[in-house]
């Protein structure tokens, strides 16, 4: 589901992914870098013709011929190529994207596949239209979820990059130390499930998806155990930690 600029995700190991959505100004300034660095490219191609042409006019028309087509068919893969593939080999991020921190994923949290990403820029044609993206900020603006029309076709969403890769790694643990004991007597038995979900599966999760979840979890076991965990693997440590103390007082037995 969503609200106002943000999407949520119920995940099956039962905990709740909230993921800032990306609104029309971000992702402008990410089209605008793109455009630049589309431009550069062409310019370069642009430049490689004007040397290359008349030595193919010499030789026949007919590879003049082949010469323009050419061109027109890497215009084409410039325009919409350049998107799909740096989706597809960069998990959701063109080099634009990147610098605007944000980035496209499936709208249940899963990374965009190769198909979603030439799906979802194949509606480049339509959403420019006609002229500086006006069907596609329309779309943005009348959808809950931002999306333009290629996001709809392939169902995903942008959001900003901050929401998925949590905090940075290695940042400071408050209220928390090495060999640190908590009271785990307000933890509940369906939470000491979900704490033993995550870490049983954590592995066959995309690094972004872990390292989300494992710090929404940590934050709601550890109001209840009065601490705060910030960063990955601290988030993770933390939980491990928690489940072996829990563990450790015989309340819990697993089947």
């Amino acid at each position: 589901m969503s609200s106002a600029d943000k999407l949520t995700i119920e995940t099956p190991e039962q905990t709740s992914l909230d993921f800032a959505l990306a609104g029309v100004g971000s992702r402008f300034l990410a089209v605008a870098a793109d455009t630049g660095i589309q431009f550069g490219i062409g310019f370069i191609i642009f430049m490689i013709v004007v040397f290359l042409v008349p030595g193919v006019r010499k030789i026949t028309v007919l590879g003049s011929q082949w010469m323009i087509a050419g061109v027109v068919f890497i215009v084409f893969l410039l325009n919409f190529g350049y998107f799909a593939f740096f989706e597809a080999t960069w998990n959701g991020q063109t080099p634009g994207k990147r610098y605007a921190q944000i980035r496209a994923m499936k709208d249940d949290g899963r990374p965009i596949s190769v198909y979603d990403s030439i799906a979802r820029n194949l509606l480049r044609i339509v959403d420019e239209l006609p002229g500086v993206y006006a069907i596609g900020v329309i779309s943005i603006l009348c959808s809950k979820q931002n999306k333009r029309l290629g996001d709809y076709v392939a169902g995903t969403v942008v959001v900003h990059e901050n929401t998925i890769q949590e905090a940075r790694p290695f940042l400071e643990m408050q209220s928390d130390a090495p060999g640190q004991t908590y009271d785990t007597s307000r933890i509940t038995l369906d939470e000491l499930q979900l704490i033993e979900t995550f870490l049983h599966r954590r592995d066959s999760f995309e690094p972004a998806l872990r390292t989300s979840m494992a710090a929404q979890i940590a934050g709601r076991i550890g109001e209840k155990v009065d601490a705060r965990v910030i960063g990955w693997p601290r988030t993770e440590k933390f939980l491990e930690a928690v489940y072996e103390q829990y563990r450790s007082t015989g309340r819990f037995r697993s089947s």
